[in-house]
């Protein structure tokens, strides 16, 4: 009995869910809607075992952009398709983006060679904009990819869960996440790199 406790312990997982959509207003005629993603995993794929984030669906769509130009030889899974009537009062239609654009993750994580992307980590596990995840993948920024993961706030309102976030990220390693260490920033003619990162 001990040792079929033991295996089911040691299984591999990941486990993740798309829900909690919320409607921000962008000025008087704009609007976006994001999704809270949580992850929950015990694989040592990823830095921290437990994250939550929020994307809207532009994100997603610049994510599967970005390994689909990593990943050629892999045909990666469809995003719901963009409606330009999407309505945060159609629960159907909300329903039906939040299924697609989770199962979308779940085939993605499912690929060990998607997984080795380091932009997917950033996405689901920091607070950075997407403009900054680029930066740092291409080493662009101070910090490395798991420097950037490890202070991101997990999405927990209270200092007692972020402590017990983190916790289990120090405990937890990283496989396949590169550094990415800002060496050309001291010459570069580009005035952006000079400038200090300030991630909120």
């Amino acid at each position: 009995m001990d040792s079929i406790l033991d295996n089911l312990s040691k299984t591999e997982f990941v486990s993740i869910c798309v829900q909690d959509p919320r409607l921000h207003k962008d000025d008087p005629w704009h609007t976006h809607v994001d999704y809270e993603i949580c992850l929950h995993t015990n694989s040592m794929c990823f830095r921290k075992k437990t994250s939550i984030v929020r994307r809207r669906y532009s994100d997603f769509v610049w994510l599967r952009h970005c390994l689909e130009q990593n990943a050629l030889i892999i045909e990666l899974p469809k995003l719901p398709p963009w409606n330009p009537f999407f309505s945060l009062k159609n629960k159907e239609q909300v329903s039906k983006r939040m299924k697609g654009l989770q199962e979308f993750l779940e085939n993605v994580l499912q690929n060990p060679l998607l997984l080795s992307d380091s932009r997917l980590h950033l996405f689901l596990q920091s607070d950075l904009s997407i403009t900054k995840i680029e930066r740092c993948a291409l080493g662009k920024t101070r910090y490395t990819v798991a420097e950037a993961i490890q202070k991101s706030k997990c999405g927990y309102s209270s200092s007692e869960d972020k402590t017990s976030c983190d916790s289990d990220c120090e405990s937890s390693t990283s496989s396949g996440l590169g550094s990415s260490i800002d060496i050309m920033a001291q010459d570069s003619p580009v005035p952006f790199l000079h400038s200090s990162e300030t991630d909120s």
